[in-house]
């Protein structure tokens, strides 16, 4: 495929500046990572991009389409705009990508934060899926948005913002992607399986959990840690499976402390 990916670059503009690329879960958009720009620009080169067959770069995706497509796709954006030394921020499936950035031996990748992330999608991660591909098939967009922020927030949050969940709601559903397109997107996450090729993962790799993430069982990330040679993981109590939105702040700070022991580690080398 020959398509382009909406890309947006933040930050700092100076080359010493550390690059962060973002890639975001499921909904594939660059906005998912707002509540990182304000804390990060002043430090970062940020990069953000809108997934293909999402927001704002429109595509047909094809039937076989897979996470190593997406990897693929990040790779040749990163290229065609010069983006040659960077630290990839994945979220959910986005982290699937960072994985699989690693697994291609993508060059200029130095490390990887994935957050709420897995090795093989649980019995549990699959069994959400098919609830929420049901509700689609039978309600439609509008019942299926109205339903995600069960799987991604954490109950008092939902109950404290939502006036603004209605809000995005409406425009979730105004903007909802092509059916197929959602339904490859899902089938390539659950698909997804490197197994014992995961040792081969060399960066330096900060894994976030959150236990009361209720798509993602917390235990996922702990399997990664074992797989990966090179893995942390930082485990907290609160925050749902999007708790770089629910939780900010503690997700910036874990973040920008990660990067400045990498960035050191091999500056010094």
């Amino acid at each position: 495929m020959n398509h382009s990916l909406h890309i947006e670059i933040h930050g700092r503009q100076d080359p010493a500046a550390p690059t962060l690329v973002f890639s975001s879960g499921l909904g594939g958009a660059a906005h998912f990572w707002t509540p990182q720009l304000a804390a990060l620009a002043d430090d970062f080169r940020i990069v953000l991009y809108d997934q293909l067959g999402t927001g704002r770069s429109p595509a047909a995706l094809p039937a076989d389409y897979s996470i190593a497509a997406m990897a693929k796709e990040l790779r040749e954006l990163l290229a065609a705009n010069r983006i040659a030394d960077y630290h990839l921020v994945g979220h959910a499936l986005g982290g699937l990508v960072g994985l699989e950035l690693a697994l291609q031996n993508a060059p200029g990748l130095r490390s990887l934060t994935l957050m709420n992330a897995w090795a093989a999608a649980s019995p549990h991660t699959a069994r959400c899926f098919s609830v929420r591909k049901q509700l689609l098939a039978g309600a439609g967009p509008a019942a299926y948005v109205e339903a995600q922020a069960l799987f991604l927030y954490p109950p008092d949050w939902i109950a404290e913002h939502i006036e603004q969940l209605d809000i995005d709601d409406r425009k979730h559903v105004a903007g909802f992607p092509p059916t197929d397109n959602l339904l490859r997107r899902i089938n390539a996450l659950l698909s997804f399986a490197p197994g014992a090729a995961l040792q081969q993962v060399r960066q330096p790799t900060l894994l976030i959990a959150n236990r009361d993430d209720m798509l993602v069982p917390w235990t996922c990330s702990q399997k990664l840690q074992q797989a990966l040679p090179n893995a942390e993981l930082q485990l907290f109590e609160y925050g749902g499976h999007a708790s770089s939105v629910t939780c900010a702040e503690t997700i910036n700070t874990a973040l920008s402390d990660f990067i400045a022991r990498v960035t050191h580690t091999y500056t010094a080398a």
